[in-house]
């Protein structure tokens, strides 16, 4: 009975190489490994026989089935291997980079055209010697309003209908606040220009919006003249629109600055007209940039500055600038982030 089930140990490790050796992938492996050595596997059939062989015999019947056993493992390790390693080189074959082929092209990111002008803005003013403050988009009444002569009673008030968060809160309105917070603090001389966003209450259409970019700016020292401020702006309408720009400056009114005028440009557009009657000017020949004027004297007490101090002031719209200079005629295209548009700039 022992040389029997001997006999068929040595058939069953020959019959397990056999199935082992034929075995394409991992998984046939292991289907063999679950038919020989599995809790209902054959060998595991053969040493259920144990108990019918004589005690005498079964130590050396016994240890035979352990070889065989160590045996099938081995060559099932060593088969596991070669399948793993043949495995990882066809995938390496199919995977492989090809490094002559061309790379995909990735879209490159571009500035949005407010920020683009916006940067330009900066720049001009920086060359002139004028530095950049910052301040808060929330702003009390005091700073956005009455500092810069604008009474609760002011009318001027309404030309800046204005949104509230409390009674002395509201979301500033232009950025001239940042004039009183910084010459509070500061004494003369000094080249400011302040940039960002301001709010007012005002119906969307195609020349008005609620948000708004505007840079503020303001020189103060001592004999500072209304030449210096035609001076100044005459340089900058000019670097943004053309050098050969004409420019002129018309009376108008502001509660902080006194005189007070708006900057024209002559219409670049005119002379491209076919019809006679210019769509950016009307015919008017002349197109407004920007407000201006000598820095009201009530402002320059609010402050604490010398009576021999003078200054000018003046702020321009950022989309304003970005609507004359890349020819939009609707200054919704801004914000509604269609890419079509966007990509142009």
């Amino acid at each position: 009975m022992s040389e029997a089930v001997l006999d068929k140990l040595d058939s069953l490790l020959d019959e397990a190489k056999s199935k082992i050796t034929k075995a394409q992938d991992e998984k046939e492996l292991e289907e063999v490994r679950h038919q020989i050595l599995g809790k209902k596997g054959e060998l595991t059939a053969l040493l259920r026989n144990l108990g019918s062989i004589p005690q005498d015999k079964r130590p050396a019947v016994g240890k035979k089935a352990n070889e065989i056993k160590l045996q099938i493992e081995q060559v099932l390790d060593d088969r596991l291997q070669k399948l793993s390693q043949s495995s990882l080189e066809i995938r390496l074959q199919n995977e492989r980079i090809d490094y002559s082929l061309p790379g995909e092209s990735l879209p490159s990111g571009r500035l949005h055209p407010i920020s683009e002008v916006l940067r330009e803005v900066k720049d001009i003013f920086r060359g002139m010697g004028f530095e950049v403050a910052r301040g808060p988009e929330i702003e009390t009444d005091y700073y956005n309003f009455e500092a810069l002569n604008i009474p609760p009673d002011h009318p001027a008030r309404e030309m800046w209908d204005s949104l509230y968060l409390d009674e002395k809160t509201l979301l500033r309105t232009h950025t001239s606040p940042v004039q009183i917070r910084v010459m509070e603090k500061r004494k003369p001389p000094l080249r400011v220009i302040s940039a960002g966003k301001c709010y007012r209450r005002d119906a969307v259409d195609a020349t008005h919006c609620f948000q708004f970019h505007q840079v503020e700016g303001f020189m103060v020292d001592e004999e500072v003249s209304f030449a210096d401020l035609k001076g100044v702006l005459s340089t900058f309408a000019r670097l943004v629109f053309g050098q050969d720009r004409q420019v002129k400056f018309v009376p108008s009114y502001f509660p902080f600055t006194e005189p007070s005028v708006e900057v024209y440009i002559d219409c670049f557009n005119c002379a491209q007209s076919s019809t006679g009657k210019c769509s950016l000017c009307g015919g008017e020949k002349w197109i407004e940039v920007l407000g201006a004027g000598m820095i009201h004297p009530f402002v320059l007490r609010v402050v604490d500055y010398p009576a021999h101090y003078s200054g000018f002031a003046f702020g321009v719209g950022i989309e304003r600038i970005a609507l004359l200079k890349y020819g939009i005629n609707d200054i919704r295209l801004f914000y509604e982030n269609d890419e079509r548009f966007l990509r142009q700039f």
